[in-house]
C-alpha cells in the first residue's frame, strides 16, 4: 500500500518570519534564509497546512537548524585562514621582491637599449683670472671682415646703357652694363668672407681654450652666420670674465649700422644713374 506524498513546499518568496520577529523572511523554496524585509502581505500560501506564517507555525527548517554554510559553521576558507596572497605573506610581486621589470633585471617591457641615456647637467664654467686676455686678433678680424665687401661695393660703378628691343623699340636696361671686373670681384669676396669667417672662428675658439675658458662657444656656429658666433662667444666670455667680453658685440653693431648707411647711399646713387640713363 503506497503512502501519499507530503505537502508541496510553497514557492520562493517573502513570508511571515516563523521565528516571530514580525518581519518578512525570504523562503527560497526549500529553506529559510537570513534575508529579512518589511512585514509581508497575506499571500496565497498563508493557510497551507504545515506552512502557516506566524510564530506558532515553524517552517521545514527552523532557525535552530543551521544550513550547510550557516555563520556558526566555518566554510572552506574562513577569514582567519590567510589566502595565498594574504597581507602578511609576500606575493610574487611584493615590495622588496623584484618582479618582471624590476630595476637591474630586464623584463619584456624593460627600457629600450636604443633609448638616449640620461645625461647629468654640465657643471658651471669656472671664472678665469683677471689677467687672462679675452680678446685676440682673430675675433677682431672676424668683426671687421664684412667691411671688405662694403669697400668693394663702393668701387663698383657700372656704366648703365639702354638698348631697344622688339618691334616697338622698347627701351630696356642692358644687363651686360652691370658686368665689370669689380662686380665679379665683389661676388668672389662674398665667398672669401664666408670661408674666412669660419676659419677665424675656429682659431678664436682654440685660443680661448688655451687661455683657460671652459667650453667656449663652439666655432661651428659660424657656418650659420658669423654674427651668431660673435654674439654667443661674447656672452660665454662675459660669464667667466667679470665685466669683460662684450666689446665685440658693440663693435659689430657699429659695423652693421655703417654697412647699412653705405649701402643705402650707394644704392640711391645707382638708381639715380639708371633713371638719368632712361631720360637721355
Amino acid at each position: 500500500m503506497s503512502q501519499s506524498p507530503g505537502p508541496t513546499p510553497p514557492p520562493a518568496g517573502w513570508y511571515q518570519d516563523p521565528a516571530g520577529s514580525g518581519r518578512a523572511r525570504w523562503w527560497d523554496g526549500h529553506a529559510w534564509t537570513d534575508n529579512f524585509g518589511a512585514p509581508p502581505q497575506p499571500g496565497p500560501y498563508a493557510s497551507v497546512p504545515g506552512y502557516q506564517s506566524g510564530p506558532a507555525q515553524p517552517g521545514p527548517y527552523p532557525p535552530a537548524q543551521p544550513g550547510p554554510y550557516a555563520p556558526t559553521q566555518p566554510g572552506p576558507y574562513p577569514p582567519a585562514q590567510p589566502g595565498p596572497f594574504a597581507p602578511g605573506q609576500p606575493g610574487p610581486f611584493a615590495p622588496g621582491q623584484p618582479g618582471l621589470d624590476a630595476p637591474g633585471q630586464p623584463g619584456p617591457y624593460a627600457p629600450s637599449p636604443y633609448a638616449a641615456p640620461y645625461r647629468q647637467p654640465l657643471p658651471p664654467r669656472p671664472e678665469i683670472k683677471d689677467e687672462t686676455p679675452v680678446y685676440n686678433p682673430f675675433i677682431w678680424t672676424l668683426v671687421f671682415l664684412p667691411l671688405v665687401s662694403i669697400v668693394l661695393f663702393l668701387f663698383w660703378n657700372p656704366t648703365f646703357r639702354v638698348i631697344y628691343i622688339g618691334p616697338r623699340s622698347t627701351p630696356t636696361l642692358d644687363p651686360a652694363s652691370w658686368l665689370s671686373p669689380v662686380y665679379f670681384l665683389l661676388l668672389l669676396s662674398s665667398f672669401l668672407v664666408y670661408g674666412g669667417s669660419v676659419l677665424l672662428a675656429f682659431l678664436d675658439y682654440q685660443k680661448l681654450e688655451r687661455d683657460g675658458v671652459v667650453r667656449p662657444f663652439h666655432w661651428a656656429w659660424s657656418f650659420l652666420n658669423a654674427t651668431v658666433y660673435i654674439v654667443g662667444r661674447s656672452i660665454i666670455v662675459h660669464k667667466v670674465a667679470k665685466n669683460r667680453g662684450l666689446v665685440p658685440i658693440w663693435v659689430l653693431i657699429g659695423v652693421v649700422v655703417l654697412s647699412a648707411i653705405v649701402t643705402s647711399v650707394k644704392m640711391t646713387a645707382m638708381f639715380s644713374s639708371i633713371i638719368s640713363t632712361y631720360q637721355q
